[in-house]
């Protein structure tokens, strides 16, 4: 199937915004001969892939992740890196990647933990050790069906641009659809785990990666497994210096390649003819407007930014068929603890602490259209301690960087009022991890919270990182396509458009864009 792509000239491109997904885009049609711009509102590339310095008290600067912490399929920045020349070797230098060696401490309410290993024999054997030689078969026969469903699922459906519901009845997906249904995938997660797995602790860890998806794994597809694959069965790694290396690197390699990173620069308005963008206007460093002629842009930014450049210029509405459902949020504190205090502690870089509770946790965060939200009772929590694989970077004097993930509502869902309870609520959480063992976690100095009413100021729908949800209604031919509805060369890059959410899907919306404009993988056009 061959990628139907925007009419008229593309030579110049504007890219808004510099997360992954627009960096991903920008390298690749440098390689094919673009002329390319890519501008950026703050003052660094990388978008919601960041590695920054809070003050402490004391006056000292201490590093933390403060957006995505787990890097899964690194392949997928190199083969980006690549593209514009730069080698596998040369990319492994440039990202400086160690491998998270177990990619989670999953801990449990009766005192159970699991330690989640990079590598099939590995993780085997510790299911074995910790749960018993049924349960490491079921693991083991797991594996192998995750395994077939990647195999499937990801060049036919993940890494691939489509135009219609048509595509699906076309004669290249058939067979992988008749596959799909032939193991299974097509029914409910959770059942699917389960017929290889009976204990349901076991069953949270291959499932809880639902929440990315922003559906309840009870609620969710089958075939949102390959989710687990991507980090379970393919390992989860971290680069030297913090998860913004990652960024970095694609930035200084874009650059590198010809291309032109304007940062500090807000994209204001998007100015057009004939239903043609023709140029972006911007405000860029000390408020000096700007403008830059555009045959195509891509917007690698939340659907609400895109809509509000549209209504600057008077652009047609969008023709979406219905609105947008957004993925819960959540609440994250970024602390620094005693280095004598965090050596005793359990877990490792990802921590993952279950509640006893779980189907009633994602109906409180995730309620459906028709209900309100709630904060959770018995909440499971993500505690990551990148020290444990860098202390060079997050130890510093005597202190160790920690943070807390806590899911909670969007803004849609619980429009709470976050300014008065996002203190009170981390404290709660705290409470709660100093009793689970976490001894004297409670002390933590928090330097920042974030919560949905940040990340709705900084853009996000519905004030969640998460972006669209991947419910029925939002999968596949459903989700936000990549090409704005009555603008002829507008491109949309991100987690609100296809694949989805996660940075594998993300840096694959990058080239799934740039495939809009130019010709990514030798094939022919139409």
């Amino acid at each position: 199937m061959s990628t139907q792509r925007i009419p008229g000239p593309t030579d110049r491109v504007v890219i808004i915004g510099a997360g992954l997904s627009g960096l991903t885009a920008g390298l690749y049609l440098r390689a094919a001969g673009h002329q390319v711009t890519v501008v950026e509102r703050s003052g660094r590339a990388g978008g919601l892939v960041r590695t920054e310095q809070l003050s402490a008290s004391s006056g000292v600067k201490h590093h933390f992740d403060t957006g995505a912490t787990i890097l899964t399929m690194p392949e997928l920045v190199v083969d980006a890196l690549g593209a514009v020349g730069v080698t596998p070797d040369d990319a492994a230098r440039r990202l400086a990647l160690r491998v998270v060696d177990p990619s989670y401490a999953m801990r449990f309410a009766d005192g159970a933990s699991l330690n989640v290993r990079h590598g099939r024999a590995a993780l085997i054997t510790e299911v074995g050790t910790r749960f018993g030689p049924e349960q490491a078969r079921g693991v083991a026969s797991l594996c192998t069906w995750l395994d077939r469903l990647y195999d499937i699922e990801f060049d036919a459906f993940v890494d691939r641009n489509f135009d219609g519901l048509t595509d699906f009845a076309g004669p290249g997906l058939r067979g992988p659809v008749t596959q799909l249904a032939r193991i299974g995938a097509v029914r409910g997660l959770t059942g699917a785990v389960a017929r290889h797995v009976s204990d349901e602790r076991l069953q949270r860890v291959f499932t809880f990666q639902a929440l990315y998806a922003g559906v309840p794994p009870q609620r969710a597809a089958a075939i949102y497994a390959i989710i687990a694959q991507m980090d379970i069965g393919r390992g989860v790694y971290y680069p030297a210096g913090g998860m913004g290396r990652v960024g970095q690197v694609l930035a200084d390699a874009f650059v590198d390649a010809g291309g032109v990173l304007e940062l500090r620069t807000s994209a204001t308005s998007l100015r057009q003819s004939a239903g043609r963008i023709d140029s972006v206007e911007a405000v860029g460093p000390g408020g000096t407007a700007t403008e830059f002629s555009a045959d195509a842009v891509i917007a690698a930014v939340g659907v609400p930014v895109i809509e509000s450049l549209l209504a600057s210029a008077t652009m047609p509405e969008r023709r979406w068929r219905r609105p947008i459902h957004y993925s819960p949020s959540a609440v994250v504190a970024h602390g620094i603890v005693p280095t004598s205090v965090t050596r005793s502690w359990p877990g490792d870089h990802h921590t993952i602490d279950f509640g006893a509770a779980w189907k009633s946790t994602f109906t409180q965060i995730s309620p459906g259209r028709r209900r309100r939200g709630q904060l959770m009772s018995d909440p499971s929590l993500l505690l990551t301690r990148p020290a444990i694989s860098d202390p060079e970077t997050f130890h510093r004097n005597g202190f160790e960087s920690v943070s807390i993930l806590a899911p909670c509502p969007n803004l849609h869902a619980a429009p709470l009022d976050w300014p008065a309870l996002a203190r009170p609520y981390v404290d709660e959480c705290l409470g709660v991890l100093e009793r689970r063992g976490y001894r004297g976690i409670g002390q933590m100095e928090t330097l920042r919270i974030d919560d949905p009413n940040t990340w709705a100021i900084a853009g996000y729908g519905a004030g969640t990182p998460f972006s669209a949800a991947h419910t029925v209604s939002q999968t596949g031919p459903f989700r936000t396509p990549n090409r704005w509805p009555g603008v002829d060369n507008l491109i949309i890059a991100g987690a609100t458009t296809t694949p989805g959410v996660g940075i594998p899907p993300v840096l694959i919306s990058g080239r799934l864009a740039a495939d809009r404009i130019t010709d990514t993988r030798g094939g022919a056009s139409r």
